[in-house]
């Protein structure tokens, strides 16, 4: 699976016992470790490694799936089959000279019982999971190869394979695959803990996710020759989405055949979204979304390709500094529930201690680990006091630990000098610019810190931060006042040029 080019905000995961109780109630899995507990002691199987056909009849009849020629119940117990066999629950047992002249459909060996069904069968949950994500990559192997259909259509006059009729490529729908899915964990972490609709939380309208893979993030209104593509990419997701559902991976609502009967095509998606758009029209179009299990299932791939994949709870254990410097890239509640994990191990006071000493420094990220530094202080009750009073003359500290205090309404905390007030302002400028690409609350920001101070720019330009004249000349692109963003400019002016005398 490729690397995603996301960065990807962390995901809340189960524990693995409750994982590993999913997996073992996904289809797929389900199917392939009873039909080896149907096959013990053996079974006989041709030298492809598949049941002869009347086993393969009575294997449908044990998972409960009919038998008729018409339905697909023979079609799901081969893949059953198969994924038993490709995840080693069952082992193959023929030797070569059968394998190379026994006919088709005749026995040409056995499939007994193999070690990954002795593991799965120990109920250690993290065996478990390995050997279900065996299962779902080789449905994933399956999805992207070429159906049955397909591959007969391809066949010339003489049964032989014309590949080159066949509009097909493994690979590139293997990867046209990885993409989606990882596409999907983008999208499902992104709204993780946000309010969800009467669907199942997470779920993704199939048309948004076909637009992630084709739409470029500078695209504001889809082009028609766009809104083709994303159509075509749709039906490609449906496809594979409807075969890979067994697998646990993903909960999938398809698409309305209905809608596509009306069509008398594939079904257009909307042009644009709508404000309030009708959920029941959206869900005509497809909803899919990873379920628990597979969250862990494309984590795990995604990590396996070199993706940078955090879950909630990995910083618990880990020192102040680096959960400050992590927290600095996630959503807010994310790093809200992170930073309420961490605090959850540590007395309040130690908490507070290591918080504030990691919050210290004059490099370019320093401003934002101090702004997520007081968040996460912020968490923290009455019982830190003593942590932030240790800091009050601190100059990087100091305001931040007064701030704390007073909206605890603690009594005898000393007001800080001027200069400490413009340090401050200037620092949470700069957190702020770092953190936020949204010029509209940064405006509002600004002008209200500004407002607050008589004479802001002729002292804020003499302000020994590092930051100072970044600060100050974004305060002149962003204020409202045309008047006050030609002095912010001056000033970083001024800033610059005290810089310069200093080097």
């Amino acid at each position: 699976m490729p690397a995603s080019p996301f960065v990807l905000p962390p995901v809340r995961l189960l524990p693995a016992d409750d994982l590993a109780r999913l997996a073992l109630a996904a289809p797929l899995l389900d199917r392939a470790v009873r039909l080896v507990r149907w096959a013990e002691p053996y079974r006989q199987v041709d030298a492809a490694g598949e049941l002869l056909d009347a086993d393969l009849v009575a294997a449908a009849e044990e998972l409960g799936l009919p038998t008729d020629e018409e339905d697909e119940g023979l079609a799901d117990t081969a893949q059953a089959w198969a994924v038993a066999v490709d995840t080693g629950l069952l082992a193959l047992r023929i030797d070569e000279p059968s394998e190379e002249s026994t006919p088709p459909g005749e026995a040409a060996g056995r499939a007994e019982p193999g070690d990954a069904y002795r593991r799965i069968s120990s109920g250690d949950p993290y065996e478990v999971l390995d050997i279900w994500l065996a299962a779902a990559e080789s449905a994933l192997a399956e999805a992207a190869s070429p159906d049955y259909e397909s591959l007969r259509g391809a066949l010339d006059d003489g049964d032989r394979l014309m590949l080159d009729e066949l509009d097909w490529d493994p690979e590139e729908e293997a990867e046209f695959l990885d993409t989606a899915l990882a596409n999907l964990y983008a999208l499902t972490a992104v709204e993780d803990g946000a309010a969800g609709s009467t669907e199942p939380s997470g779920a993704v309208p199939l048309p948004v996710l076909a637009a992630s893979l084709v739409m470029p993030d500078e695209m504001e209104q889809p082009s028609d020759a766009v809104l083709e593509e994303v159509t075509e990419v749709m039906m490609r997701l449906d496809d594979h989405f409807r075969l890979l559902a067994p697998t646990g991976l993903l909960d999938y609502q398809p698409v309305d055949e209905a809608l596509i009967e009306e069509e008398d095509a594939a079904p257009e998606p909307p042009a644009a979204p709508q404000a309030d758009p009708d959920p029941a029209e959206v869900a005509r179009y497809g909803l899919v979304r990873l379920t628990p299990l597979g969250l862990h299932g494309v984590r795990e791939r995604l990590s396996d390709a070199g993706a940078h994949v955090p879950a909630l709870g990995d910083l618990a254990e880990g020192p102040g500094a680096d959960l400050l410097d992590a927290l600095t890239e996630y959503p807010d509640h994310s790093a809200r529930a992170e930073a309420e994990l961490w605090l959850e191990r540590r007395e309040a006071v130690e908490a507070a201690r290591e918080l504030l000493a990691a919050g210290r420094g004059d490099d370019e990220d320093a401003p934002r680990r101090r702004l997520i530094c007081q968040e996460t202080l912020a968490l923290l009750g009455a019982e830190a006091e003593p942590a932030l009073r240790e800091v009050l003359d601190d100059r990087q500290l100091g305001g931040l630990a007064r701030v704390w205090l007073a909206e605890r309404g603690a009594a005898d905390v000393p007001a800080p000098d001027a200069e400490m007030v413009y340090w401050l302002t200037v620092d949470t400028l700069a957190a702020q610019l770092s953190a936020d690409d949204d010029p509209e609350p940064l405006t509002e920001l600004v002008r209200d810190l500004v407002a607050r101070h008589d004479g802001f720019f002729d002292a804020a330009w003499r302000v020994e931060h590092p930051a100072t004249a970044d600060v100050l000349e974004a305060v002149g692109r962003l204020h409202p006042d045309r008047k006050a963003a030609k002095e912010a400019r001056k000033a970083a002016f001024k800033a610059r040029s005290r810089e310069g005398s200093a080097l």
